[in-house]
């Protein structure tokens, strides 16, 4: 069977020259400069008049913008990724308008990551070579793996982050990537913070805390920032040595996900996972810093959009599930269990390491769930600390 090809983008490194690091500089400024001017205009047509201003009509107030003296320098760079970020900011707005985001903010120009967007008007690729806009000389890509053979990108993103390093995106449709053969495995997969993942078959993956490894590190970089006078060229220095501590942490975390999630998808057919509530987590002090360091939320959104690539089923059940108080052996659900607890017997006489079990409890409500169709929501906690403690079992660890 034919399936459709998949849009996939596919991320390099890029080393500009002086002259086009400045072009692709005055491009960012120029984006970030029409996506606040823009905001400003709807959010004032909105609480001053009630009236709603879309993307066509920001378009044409852009028109009116270039041709006045005080922004006249937005006629210099390449118009596709202004009208982009326009786009972008209409985005935003139904987002925010259908609930899912809240209103959109300014972008600062402290911000970490800047970036810009073009279309297929605005660039060129033939043979391998790249060319933006308003560039003369192709970008200098690293080609770490190649684009899909035969395909050419529809629109291709250009950014810098806070380490001052440059990347291209390019989205690409892949027709490579399709359902892999089926299989007859499921596998329940409880999250922690000693144990990145306790899977139902008893194997524990453990956490590398990629964030601990760097810690020392990142502490005296952080020390010798803030004794930086503010505005001067020491502490540009100071605040790049520490954004490329975090990169460095960030990008091993990242490595790790992408391989411990394309591993889960390739051996099972069926992956049963809880909806955890990190945010919620996040506000306990103690313990944000491992929860960030964990990065469920990364690892939930790779299973997600892995699972559809490949045709297998990501089945989520409810927070509120006792995994942990639950017996697998004869489903009864203990009372109390103190976090602290990390093996505990049954009165049914069957001992349980506390998230081997909570992991095939998990795994049996994924089944059970996609037999009925039904959703699995027991009753919740009365207390804040109860709804805390329904998930966080491996949250002992500091």
């Amino acid at each position: 069977m034919k399936t459709e090809p998949v849009k996939r983008a596919f991320k390099y490194r890029f080393h500009p020259t002086n002259e086009q690091a400045a072009e692709l500089s005055r491009t960012f400024g120029c984006v970030r400069k029409v996506y606040n001017l823009a905001l400003e205009a709807r959010t004032v047509a909105w609480f001053q008049r009630q009236e709603r201003v879309n993307y066509n009509a920001t378009s044409a107030m852009l028109t009116q913008w270039k041709k006045t003296e005080e922004l006249a320098f937005l006629s210099e760079v390449s118009s596709v990724p202004l009208q982009q970020t326009l786009r972008h900011l209409q985005g935003a707005f139904s987002n925010f308008f259908e609930g899912r985001a809240k209103y959109p903010r300014f972008k600062s120009k402290k911000k970490t990551r800047r970036s810009a967007e073009y279309t297929r008007s605005a660039f060129t690729y033939r043979d391998g070579a790249l060319r933006l806009a308003k560039l003369k000389n192709p970008l200098a890509i690293v080609w770490s793996r190649p684009l899909p053979q035969g395909v050419e990108p529809s629109t291709v993103t250009v950014s810098q982050d806070s380490a001052g390093r440059w990347f291209v995106s390019m989205l690409c449709e892949d027709a490579s990537v399709g359902p892999l053969r089926a299989l007859d495995t499921a596998v329940g997969i409880d999250a922690g913070i000693t144990c990145l993942v306790t899977l139902s078959t008893g194997r524990k993956i453990t956490n590398p805390r990629h964030e601990r490894r760097d810690r020392a590190h990142l502490a005296k970089a952080q020390r010798a920032l803030a004794k930086k006078q503010e505005g001067s060229r020491n502490r540009d220095k100071a605040r790049l040595k520490v954004a490329r501590i975090h990169a460095r942490i960030a990008d091993r975390r990242r490595d790790f996900l992408h391989q411990l999630t394309t591993r889960l998808v390739r051996e099972n057919q069926t992956i049963v996972i809880e909806d955890l509530n990190v945010r919620t987590m996040l506000k306990n002090r103690s313990l944000a810093r491992a929860i960030s360091d964990a990065a469920w939320t990364d690892l939930r959104s790779m299973l997600e959009y892995k699972a559809a690539w490949y045709g297998r089923n990501l089945v989520t059940i409810d927070r509120w599930f006792p995994s942990s108080k639950l017996c697998s052996a004869c489903g009864t659900v203990r009372d109390e269990l103190p976090l602290n607890v990390r093996v505990w017997t049954c009165d049914c006489g069957t001992t349980h390491d506390r998230d081997v079990n909570a992991a095939r409890n998990i795994l049996a409500a994924g089944l059970a769930v996609t037999a009925c169709g039904a959703g699995v929501r027991p009753q919740r906690e009365s207390s804040r600390t109860g709804q805390l403690a329904a998930k966080q079992e491996t949250l002992t660890a500091k």
